[in-house]
């Protein structure tokens, strides 16, 4: 994590289990380094499905990835409100200036009301039995899900919509002053 500097522009990668490719981000612009984690911000940025669909972020978002946490959030700056979307991850890794984790379908959805909901738990059952996940796997991946949601409902900084705004208008600037170049 030394090499990287604010500003500078990445992409993500997700995987399953199975090692294939899932989803892929064109940009992921770095934020903050911390300690634990990276700040990331993007806005309207493609993303390429696994079966070759493409599409584009619909608002900017911010999004945090943890070196020894278990799934990742990402902050989606909603006219409507802050909206949070969290996967059940793997840490990430970074590899030719791209972030790579993988992705074990269960997701945290967070309202701008402050109400959650778990998604995706039909998928996770299904990959689960598909992909042969061990049950030291799935004790790990429930067990970060119990700590995603006991983080939320204890304000972790990430989940402090006044720093991720700060954050979304550091990521505009940094955009701004991209043009300049």
């Amino acid at each position: 994590m030394s090499k990287l500097k604010v500003g500078q522009k990445l992409q993500i990668q997700c995987y399953k289990h199975n090692g294939r490719p899932h989803r892929c981000w064109d940009e992921a612009i770095v934020l903050d380094i911390k300690k634990n984690y990276i700040v990331f911000g993007n806005a309207h940025t493609l993303v390429i499905e696994a079966h070759g669909n493409t599409w584009r972020t619909k608002e900017p978002a911010i999004m945090y990835f943890f070196k020894d946490k278990w799934y990742n959030i990402i902050v989606q700056l909603k006219k409507t409100g802050v909206t949070y979307y969290c996967n059940i991850a793997t840490p990430f890794i970074i590899e030719d200036d791209t972030i790579k984790y993988i992705d074990y379908d269960l997701d945290l959805r967070i309202f701008p009301t402050g109400s959650f909901k778990i998604l995706d738990k039909g998928e996770y059952k299904y990959h689960k039995g598909k992909m042969h996940y061990s049950a030291e796997l799935d004790k790990v991946i429930k067990s970060s899900l119990s700590e995603l949601i006991n983080d939320y409902q204890n304000h972790a900084p990430m989940f402090e919509t006044k720093r991720n705004l700060a954050y979304g208008k550091q990521y505009n600037e940094i955009k701004k002053g991209s043009h300049l170049l």
